[in-house]
């Protein structure tokens, strides 16, 4: 701009879900990102996981997907574990001890990474409850632990030492 001043990019609103047939079980994800109009959906699965890595990993797979730095992103989640996480300072403390006896920590260290790029807030909303996006982030997670041939969670496998 010839002005000097910098443009502001429009605000990101990332609605995210997980979910897990059984727990663990087959599992997925489901993201609906929303920006100046224009909406984007992702969803993913694996063969053996748990829903919290799921509710977990859609926030991180939606924040990766964002194109620029220093993003404006307010996420809506119906992850009590998720948000409180966040809005809580839980991470602070997790981080404080080196994420010992931490479930999840591969995750919430890639979470840590990707949402330090970001302006990021966390609003909890009830799931299940006729919100439209977290309706379609349900139906795309479902849809997603569904599909056929799912790849190994190598976080949940390590984390418990499966093989």
């Amino acid at each position: 701009m010839t002005d000097g001043k910098t443009q502001e990019r429009p605000a990101i609103f990332l609605y995210t879900d997980g979910a897990s047939s059984g727990n663990p079980g087959p599992g997925g994800y489901g993201i609906v990102l929303k920006c100046a109009g224009k909406t984007k959906e992702l969803s993913g699965g694996f063969r053996l996981t748990t829903n919290n890595r799921m509710e977990l990993l859609a926030v991180i797979r939606g924040l990766e997907a964002i194109r620029w730095d220093k993003a404006k992103v307010e996420v809506f989640s119906d992850s009590s574990y998720v948000v409180k996480a966040v809005n809580e300072g839980w991470i602070g403390n997790w981080v404080k001890k080196n994420f010992s006896k931490v479930k999840n920590a591969d995750l919430w260290m890639r979470f840590i990474a990707v949402s330090g790029r970001h302006k990021v807030t966390f609003h909890w909303i009830k799931g299940h409850a006729g919100h439209p996006e977290n309706e379609r982030c349900d139906a795309l997670a479902v849809a997603a632990s569904k599909s056929g041939d799912l790849p190994d969670d190598i976080g949940y496998i390590e984390q418990n030492k499966l093989k």
